[in-house]
Parts: C-alpha cells; sequence; structure tokens
C-alpha cells in the first residue's frame, strides 16, 4: 500500500514526522507538504504565481503553496507514487466543528477525497507540544486498524486526538461536528511605520458540546472519529426555495 501525508503546519512541523514514521510501519509513504506553516487558508490554491517543490534533506516533499496545491503536485508531479490512502496532520491544534470549514489539514484529505482517494485527517486537541506522545499512540491505534480494513470506496474522516496521557486515552466515539459562536475577534495594530494593520483574533467559544459531538467526547478523553461529506445542497429547504422564485422567469 502507498500512502500520501500532507498537512497545513509546513513539512518542518513534529505532527507530520509522527504520522510519517507511525505510517511507514504500514506501508510505503511519501510526504509532500507546505514549505511553512499554512494553517486556516482552507481549500484555497495558488493561482497568482508558480509552484515549486523540492525534496528535503530527511526525504520530504516541501511545495510553495498551500495543502490543496501540495495533494495536486503529489499526484500530477510526482506521478509514480500512486497513493491508496491520504493522511492528512497531525495538526497542531483541534480541528473540530465549524473549524473544519477553514482547516488546511482537513482540506488536504478532503481535496484527496474530491479526487477519489480515501482519506483522513487528523489532529491534535493541544498547543503545548506535552502530548505528542499520546498521538503517536492514537496514529498507531487507528492505522493499524484501518489498514487491516482498508475502505472499499473513498471516505473522508476527521480525527481528532485527546489532550491526555497515553494511557488515559478512554477509546474511539464516532461523533458528529459541534458549534462554534460565530464571532472572530480581529485585533487593531501599528506597524513600524505607524501605518493601520489588523490581526484575525481568536475563534468564538464553543456553542455546542452536547453528549455525541466532537468537543464533548475529546474532553472526555476520546479520538474521535466524524465522517464529513462535501455537498453542502441544504435539501430540506429546496422545495420553499422554489416556490420563492416560482414566476421569476416567464
Amino acid at each position: 500500500m502507498n500512502i500520501l501525508i500532507c498537512n497545513d503546519d509546513g513539512y518542518l512541523a513534529p505532527g507530520i514526522a509522527i504520522l510519517a514514521r507511525v505510517a511507514a510501519e504500514f506501508a510505503n509513504v511519501r510526504v509532500v507538504a507546505p514549505e511553512r506553516d499554512r494553517s486556516g487558508v482552507s481549500n484555497s490554491l495558488t493561482l497568482d504565481r508558480p509552484l515549486h517543490m523540492r525534496e528535503a534533506d530527511n526525504g520530504f516533499y516541501y511545495v510553495s503553496g498551500t495543502p490543496t496545491d501540495c495533494i495536486h503536485l503529489a499526484l500530477h508531479a510526482l506521478p509514480e507514487f500512486k497513493p491508496d490512502l491520504v493522511l492528512s496532520g497531525i495538526n497542531n491544534g483541534a480541528n473540530m466543528g465549524d473549524d473544519t470549514l477553514y482547516s488546511g489539514t482537513v482540506a488536504a484529505a478532503t481535496e484527496a477525497y474530491l479526487l477519489g482517494i480515501p482519506a483522513v485527517a487528523f489532529s491534535l486537541n493541544d498547543f503545548s507540544g506535552r502530548y505528542w506522545e499520546t498521538a503517536e499512540k492514537a496514529a498507531w491505534i487507528m492505522l493499524s486498524h484501518l489498514l487491516k480494513n482498508p475502505p472499499e470506496q473513498p471516505v473522508l474522516w476527521n480525527v481528532n486526538i485527546p489532550a491526555v496521557a497515553p494511557e488515559d486515552i478512554q477509546g474511539c466515539k464516532i461523533t458528529r461536528l459541534g458549534r462554534r459562536h460565530h464571532v472572530q475577534s480581529v485585533v487593531p495594530a501599528r506597524n513600524p511605520r505607524g501605518e493601520a494593520v489588523y490581526w484575525i483574533g481568536p475563534v468564538g467559544d464553543i456553542s455546542d458540546r452536547e453528549n455525541g459531538t466532537d468537543f464533548a467526547e475529546s474532553e472526555a478523553g476520546y479520538i474521535t472519529v466524524t465522517p464529513l461529506q462535501i455537498d453542502l445542497t441544504d435539501y430540506d429547504t429546496m422545495a420553499g426555495v422554489a416556490g420563492f422564485w416560482q414566476g421569476v422567469m416567464p
């Protein structure tokens, strides 16, 4: 089996090294990742300039673009390696709830899924750097099961690893996405020339952490797996919308 690995934290991030090391126990591995941190870029493509790809001393390939760019270059600029599975991560920080819409980690997996390849995004619900050992154990648990039972059809799964000691992982739960308050702060500042600049600040608080959500079960110490879909159509309102627009055209 061939596994392609990507992320959005950059090819030097600790999480991608862990994921590559664990995956290499089960399959042939290739890593193609951004040359720098591209967190929060979602599914964006680089269309305003050409891309370059280089091979680092550790054998990882790095790209001057987004995670989505990396998936395309891995498949089309390095065509001799045909992945059976794409893994993204392990992200430094969770990707739960509506955060998944912004996540470059999830976006890399999404692009692979759109191209017909099973894909799993991995994230660690922590920024302190204290739980990489937990992340490694969780990745091994998940991959050992996944690769014994490979999906027959493309899947898109979002996995979040709890911020607990390795021995305190409670198990694995299938969850739905929770929600945050849709508030995004903007922090004004001045650059060295005195010009006004703005930082996008922290995300809002969690508004939906009911039992069964990724937020709640991760806080309880579980590895969470959320199956995602791409179809954004609101089927329940289609009839009402059709009635609203009826008669617009002769």
